[in-house]
């Protein structure tokens, strides 16, 4: 019988990660409790430890990056609004 690889979630994964962090349960343990293999989470648990670098220490830079491409749509958008604004005005001012 073919075994499937099972797809766990970003929430699951981040759970048994941070589970592993703790240290509460050693990473053996945490393989029995999740039926999964102690290799896949030290994986999860150096992927959680690498990221979280990245979040603090570029936190602000990325919220910037994504933010300029939204202030300049916003930009647009209130640019099209005064237009229609001042056309309706200027409609029902005649």
């Amino acid at each position: 019988m073919k075994q499937t690889r099972k797809k766990h979630n970003p929430e699951f994964k981040a759970k048994v990660a941070l589970e592993a962090i703790q240290g509460e349960f050693t990473v053996s343990e945490l393989a029995a409790k999740y039926q999964l293999h102690p290799q896949q989470i030290n994986r999860w648990k150096k992927t959680l430890m690498e990221e979280a670098v990245k979040v603090f220490s570029v936190g602000d830079a990325n919220k910037g990056d994504g933010g300029t491409e939204l202030v300049s749509e916003l930009y647009k958008k209130i640019g099209k609004l005064e237009v229609e604004r001042d056309f309706l005005d200027r409609a029902l001012n005649r």
